[in-house]
């Protein structure tokens, strides 16, 4: 978004502007009065919301970064290539809080020199990144790359993604997914992720699955036709063998596969394409089991029909949410 009306200096000045209250929002003395001038700057042009988004993004992918003591280092003029003309003064002064030319950040390996945010809404979607990488992203699903001097990251924050990755043995290639990441050269593996829980399906090559980012160590090694799933809490992935009818990556195709499952099992794999997440009343309801395939464009048309093929009932819980009942089975006539 850009709008002609506004001079160079006016841009600069709300690019400025959106840095500082990314700091500030995120600071703990940030105060009431603050938080209301921000509101009140933010509805002041609709230029701003759009820095201040642009701001946030890149506070998020930065997150984890190392924050140095301050420094004062001389100003450089660069001209900056696209997206760099926000994300250098962004990075500088949202990111890292400090008047660092944005090469200085590069070569210290604290900010990327590549940044790129895609998203799939209705429609699987391929995208390259930077590097030359193709991902393919199912509905809803959306992902940040970013290009260090020491690796590559990629930080999936919702949804599926299919990777078919350069390799660069002196460049590595991590993929943050809820708590944990994977770490490669070159490969073509899967990340599925609904809330806490990850699943990562290994096509070709090798990759480093690890289920806290905080722990020591680079994770446990998948081969090909290996899978590796985690949730929150787990201190190492649960691995496993995947085998020729595994239906993990039907979506690239359109579909959903339900190979008799649980619905307990089932339902993490539906819910990912709903908007209102189905559940079930109790334990006795989660196991029963269901099959089929589905098309994933069309899975909101499945809650109302799960009553025609399984023995359940529809209800709706305080929040709003359909939840499946068990029908209580008839005992034998005597």
């Amino acid at each position: 978004m850009t709008d002609n009306s506004l001079s160079q200096a006016e841009y600069d000045a709300i690019t400025d502007a959106a840095a500082h209250w990314c700091m500030r929002l995120h600071a703990e003395d940030c105060t009431a009065q603050e938080r209301l001038a921000f509101e009140q700057w933010l509805d002041a042009h609709p230029l701003h919301a759009f820095e201040y988004e642009a701001m946030q993004e890149i506070w998020d992918v930065a997150g984890d970064l190392p924050r140095p003591e301050p420094v004062v280092v001389p100003k450089v003029a660069i001209k900056p290539r696209t997206p760099w003309r926000t994300f250098g003064m962004a990075a500088a002064v949202c990111a890292l809080a400090l008047p660092l030319a944005a090469y200085s950040g590069w070569n210290l390996g604290w900010l990327p020199n590549a940044y790129q945010h895609f998203e799939a809404t209705n429609n699987v979607r391929q995208v390259t990144l930077d590097d030359g990488s193709k991902v393919e992203l199912n509905l809803g699903s959306e992902l940040v790359y970013s290009n260090y001097k020491d690796h590559r990251q990629v930080t999936l924050k919702k949804g599926e993604a299919f990777f078919s990755v350069s390799h660069d043995s002196r460049h590595p290639f991590v993929v943050k997914a809820a708590e944990g990441k994977i770490r490669v050269t070159g490969t073509q593996f899967n990340v599925w992720m609904y809330e806490d829980q990850v699943k990562v399906n290994l096509i070709e090559g090798s990759v480093l699955v690890s289920s806290n980012d905080d722990l020591p160590g680079d994770g446990l090694r998948l081969g090909p036709s290996m899978q590796a799933s985690y949730r929150h809490g787990d201190h190492i992935p649960r691995i496993s063998q995947t085998y020729d009818n595994d239906n993990s990556l039907a979506w690239l195709n359109g579909k959903l596969v339900l190979d008799d499952l649980a619905l307990n099992d089932a339902l993490p794999l539906i819910n990912r394409y709903l908007e209102t997440p189905l559940m079930v009343a109790d334990h006795s309801t989660g196991a029963i089991r269901i099959g089929g395939i589905y098309n994933i464009k069309e899975l909101n048309t499945l809650v109302a029909t799960l009553p025609k093929v399984l023995p359940v009932y529809l209800t709706r819980n305080k929040a709003g949410n359909p939840v499946l009942n068990s029908i209580p089975q008839q005992p034998p006539k005597s």
